[in-house]
């Protein structure tokens, strides 16, 4: 088609072409006054992120794409990824650090690991002095976690409480032992077991081959804290790298994640061997795909892609996965029942009670799964 591109078509090209240059350019010059807010937000300790700000900052953006003929929603999804953007760039000039660091010696045991690399760069960047141990290393994790001032434990969460048990008598009493498994009662349990040193439980919710960790969450879970200093450390520290921090107990955590985790990966996992049985045609079924269909295909396919160690790890390790599980049978069967039955009041009765279950959440569930969808659509 290229070729017979007409040619009235070219100078109008060309003039795009320019106003694209002199659009990246302004973003440039934005990308170094950004530079410069982030370099008094270091020195005020003014936070990264200004709610306040954004939401003017966006309505006002809204308003100018609508006097000048633009769709507001247009706007303001460019606008978003630029506040992003934004965040994410100053969050690397380490707007959120402190200016004076008390730098503190920090062992990442599993540190070759893709979490254990992560918490690497994040504790580099923000001054302290990292060791990292693992299975391959010279250096034992017991032999770290005996010079360190805080000890974090990346590794598989089968393993992670022996590795715990291993090095818990060798922190010392004023020291923070902290885990980042997937699941919290057990391993907060196994460090206040093995050792007295302070103890934190954390979960962060991202995988490490995450292009960014601006506004990405992290649950912590504080279990002793007799040295008070650690807990607002910690926190202070994921937040000077833009995470959200969310704080909770191992039981909380764990029975959310049951749902959030075990719920969506078990569903996910029911309906990939479901179509592997039914011998499904992907690329047929792409030729007739919606875009929910496509996004629900991509997200199963993302899953199978990834390890099954972890997936099996989560929902075998969990205290509430018997119950969710049988809760998702016990659901399934029911909705099954009422379809191949034709019980079309019934189904209707169900689908109501559903649909209050979700409330308000609804509406603003439609918002944003249109602005996913939209923006899939973009990409095929």
């Amino acid at each position: 088609m290229s070729d017979n591109v007409p040619n009235e078509l070219l100078p109008l090209r060309k003039r795009i072409d320019e106003l694209d240059r002199r659009f990246v350019e302004l973003l440039a010059e934005r990308n170094e006054l950004v530079a410069q807010v982030a370099d008094v937000k270091r020195q005020s300790g003014f936070p990264i992120r200004d709610s306040s700000r954004e939401g003017q900052m966006l309505e006002a953006r809204r308003s100018l794409g609508l006097k000048d003929g633009i769709r507001p929603e247009v706007v303001e999804s460019l606008f978003r990824v630029i506040l992003w953007a934004s965040r994410d760039r100053q969050a690397t000039l380490r707007a959120a650090v402190p200016v004076r660091v008390d730098p503190k010696s920090i062992a990442i045991v599993g540190g070759h690991g893709g979490m254990g690399k992560c918490l690497e760069k994040m504790f580099l960047a923000q001054g302290h002095h990292v060791m990292i141990t693992d299975v391959d290393t010279p250096l034992t994790p017991a032999e770290a976690a005996g010079k360190a001032d805080v000890i974090v434990v990346s590794v598989p969460i089968r393993s992670t409480r022996q590795v715990i048990e291993s090095i818990g008598p060798s922190c010392a009493e004023n020291s923070l032992l902290v885990d980042v498994t997937s699941i919290k009662s057990d391993p907060v349990q196994a460090m206040l077991d093995s050792t007295t040193a302070n103890v934190i439980g954390t979960h962060p919710l991202f995988g490490p081959a995450i292009n960014s960790l601006q506004g990405q969450r992290v649950v912590m879970t504080p279990a002793r804290v007799h040295d008070h200093e650690w807990d607002p450390w910690l926190c202070d520290s994921f937040k000077a790298a833009g995470l959200e921090v969310i704080q909770s107990t191992p039981e909380k955590h764990d029975r959310i994640m049951s749902v959030v985790q075990v719920l969506t990966h078990y569903s996910t996992e029911v309906i990939g061997r479901t179509m592997q049985a039914l011998d499904v045609s992907i690329e047929e079924s792409l030729e007739f795909t919606s875009p929910i269909y496509h996004m629900e295909l991509l997200m199963a396919a993302r899953h199978f892609a990834q390890s099954p160690d972890l997936y099996s790890a989560i929902e075998m390790s969990n205290p509430n996965t018997e119950a969710v599980t049988s809760a998702f049978t016990r659901a399934a069967e029911e909705m099954r029942s009422l379809i191949i039955n034709g019980d079309q009041d019934g189904f209707r009765t169900t689908f109501g009670e559903v649909s209050d279950f979700f409330g308000d959440f609804s509406k603003k569930a439609l918002v944003e799964s249109s602005y996913l969808i939209d923006r899939l659509v973009e990409r095929t």
